[in-house]
């Protein structure tokens, strides 16, 4: 069965937890304690050197990092549908990836850490400026569309929708932006959608 190593307040970890609920496949949840250190302790860091959550295990493939995570799941087990084969199509797709893990990172994830778990390391002004312009940039690309990539649900919404989601966290309001609200809503339509636990 396959296994996934994350953290319940991990938007991270969350990210594949959710595809994982869309595909309805069957997996082992094991929760890593991040609070006590878990995560840099020899046994996880055998998974996971970078000592982050989260780890799929999955037979003889073990493979850390939440959009590596979404790629593998989606072509082994999600056919053409959530992830294309075809250039555009692909290219598409791997386009929010990367915006998920540099602009969205930066903005509203870091804004979270900051507020929510006290992350003092981070400037916050820079994170809500970024969040502004990261939510103005999705506002304005789903006025014309009702999903990231493709007129379908993809990884790409999978990727994007939990720190979108979880923004109010890191005191950024989404009021001001009805077509990210109303795509937020579409996501959690999705046959097989699992709200995050914490």
């Amino acid at each position: 069965m396959i296994s996934l190593h994350g953290h319940e307040i991990s938007g991270n970890s969350y990210r594949p937890r959710l595809l994982l609920h869309l595909l309805q496949l069957e997996y082992r949840w094991i929760r890593v304690d991040l609070m006590a250190g878990e995560h840099k302790q020899d046994a996880f860091l055998a998974l996971s050197p970078a000592a982050q959550v989260p780890v799929l295990v999955d037979g003889e493939v073990t493979l850390p990092d939440s959009h590596a995570i979404l790629v593998y799941l989606a072509r082994r087990y999600g056919g053409e549908a959530w992830l294309p084969l075809d250039a555009v199509g692909l290219a598409e797709v791997v386009r929010w990836l990367a915006f998920s893990a540099g602009e969205i990172k930066q903005g509203p994830e870091s804004a979270r850490l900051h507020h929510l778990l006290g992350v003092s390391s981070l400037n916050i002004e820079r994170a809500q400026q970024k969040s502004e312009a990261v939510l103005h940039l999705l506002d304005q690309h789903l006025a014309a569309q009702p999903w990231l990539a493709l007129g379908r649900p993809t990884i790409a919404d999978v990727a994007v929708y939990p720190y979108i989601h979880l923004a109010p966290d890191g005191r950024i309001d989404l009021g001001p932006y009805e077509h990210v609200t109303a795509w937020l809503e579409r996501v959690e339509a999705l046959d097989g959608f699992r709200a995050m636990e914490a």
